[in-house]
């Protein structure tokens, strides 16, 4: 199962144990066991405190009688403070000027010297049907093996239109377009190695600011350390008038061939 859609469905389940003027500003998880989608996902909710200006709600995914992912979520009734401040956002194209990553894709696919083994693997993404438009800001050569700085930009958007709505439903949707290419972040130093095994341990998020998922979000990562079978990614997603909307960070495990891979190319 896609981590992003159990994090997004578990803040669904949180979301429905709190009064409407709560809204959700902090999201910590944990991926205890692998999920099976042939089945159900029973989301157990537990109303772990009702205060008066915070609640927090804890959560089990549960399978085949066992949780498969625990989080606890902490809502908040809307308060002023003078004590504000942020991050500047990154300057970059704008979205209308860069290609999807579907195009991207089918720009690769067009040449004629690309190498079978890579046509497979692009033509399976190329499949895959993401609910998320994807612009990446500076996409990857996936023909190189060459280390990269591990950080990458990409604008984000849940596909169709979600509209004026509670901002607990936009909250949702981001969860699930935080997990996607995310860990994936931790790797880009270590390109010269074929990923045997790579799946989330814990996700956290912050919720700084309204926003519509529906609408381009700037979707900054960064890893700061890997080692030890794990790495560590920090996100930020920018809504497009410069505000810092939501903060994400992420552990996982990655495991790779000890033996680097050479280029066929």
């Amino acid at each position: 199962l896609f981590g992003g859609q159990i994090v997004g469905q578990a803040l669904v389940a949180a979301a429905h144990a709190v009064s409407r003027d709560e809204q959700v500003h902090s999201l910590h998880c944990y991926f205890v066991r692998t999920g099976d989608p042939k089945v159900p996902v029973l989301y157990e909710v537990e109303r772990t405190r009702t205060g008066k200006s915070f609640s927090v709600r804890s959560v089990k995914a549960i399978q085949h009688g066992k949780p498969i992912f625990t989080c606890q979520a902490s809502f908040q009734l809307s308060q002023g403070s003078p004590v504000q401040h942020q991050f500047t956002m990154p300057t970059v194209p704008p979205p209308e000027e860069l290609l999807t990553q579907e195009e991207l894709i089918q720009k690769f696919l067009q040449n004629p010297n690309l190498a079978e083994g890579y046509r497979k693997r692009l033509t399976k993404i190329q499949a895959q049907d993401v609910p998320i438009d994807i612009k990446p800001v500076n996409p990857p050569d996936i023909f190189s093996s060459e280390p990269q700085e591990p950080k990458q930009l990409f604008w984000v958007r849940a596909r169709g239109y979600i509209g004026e709505t509670d901002m607990k439903v936009h909250c949702c949707v981001a969860a699930y377009i935080s997990d996607y290419a995310f860990l994936g972040t931790a790797l880009l130093p270590h390109r010269q190695y074929r990923v045997k095994f790579m799946v989330s341990l814990d996700h956290s998020m912050w919720f700084h600011a309204p926003f519509r998922a529906d609408h381009w979000m700037l979707y900054e990562c960064e890893s700061p350390w890997a080692g030890g079978c794990r790495g560590l990614v920090q996100g930020r997603l920018w809504r497009r008038d410069g505000v810092l909307a939501v903060t994400c960070a992420q552990e996982g495990v990655i495991r790779v061939e000890q033996t680097p891979t050479q280029s066929k190319l």
